[in-house]
């Protein structure tokens, strides 16, 4: 696999640039400044995209600008651009039912609930894709207004607290990104499963 395609799920604008439903495009922000690439919109794509080697392996980085629950749109392009089998894709999103710090990577599934999942596992016809999801906790119950507060939740900012803990998985994550064609891939999702927020 000499090309890796990684799709981190978001929404656009300055708006929610420092939401927890943006870390998706926060984590690949970070790896792409590490290789000192910048992000160009290219329309066709629906995203803006960046692209960089590490290790002979070229690395193609996405986020789409469609919004978060047409993500669906922009995957779809990608994918039919390149022509690429669905296993070279990697979605990277937030999920707010696993615990702030915590780290799933699954080969397939369903979307949980997520928008963005449901999106790309409409156009794509198939739960069949990579995603590793970030989690972001869930919000604080509120009786009368649940469905609000989870709204809230995603969208509000990540507070100092929680930056601080997420600087940590995205430091573990990239790690693990980066070895994709070195490592066996059991290996890098038994690493990522298995990191705690409280590792050094």
């Amino acid at each position: 696999m000499d090309e890796i395609f990684l799709i981190g799920l978001g929404n656009p604008g300055k708006k929610y640039s420092n939401s927890r439903h943006n870390i998706g495009f926060l984590l690949l922000k970070k790896l792409s400044k590490k290789y000192n690439s910048n992000f160009l919109l290219k329309d066709k794509l629906k995203s803006s995209c960046s692209e960089f080697q590490i290790n002979n392996s070229t690395f193609r980085l996405f986020l789409p600008n469609t919004f978060m629950n047409n993500s669906g749109d922009a995957v779809r392009a990608i994918v039919d651009w390149y022509k690429i089998n669905l296993d070279q894709i990697f979605i990277i999103v937030d999920d707010k039912d696993l615990p702030l710090g915590k780290i799933r990577f699954r080969k397939k599934g369903s979307s949980g609930g997520h928008n963005g999942l449901k999106s790309i596992i409409e156009k794509l016809q198939t739960q069949n894709f990579k995603r590793i999801r970030i989690g972001i906790g869930s919000p604080p119950i509120k009786k009368e207004k649940n469905n609000f507060n989870t709204i809230s939740h995603v969208l509000g900012n990540i507070s100092i607290e929680e930056k601080s803990i997420l600087d940590k998985v995205y430091m573990r994550v990239i790690e693990s990104l980066e070895q994709l064609n070195t490592k066996k891939e059991e290996y890098i999702i038994n690493e990522l499963n298995s990191f705690g927020k409280d590792q050094p």
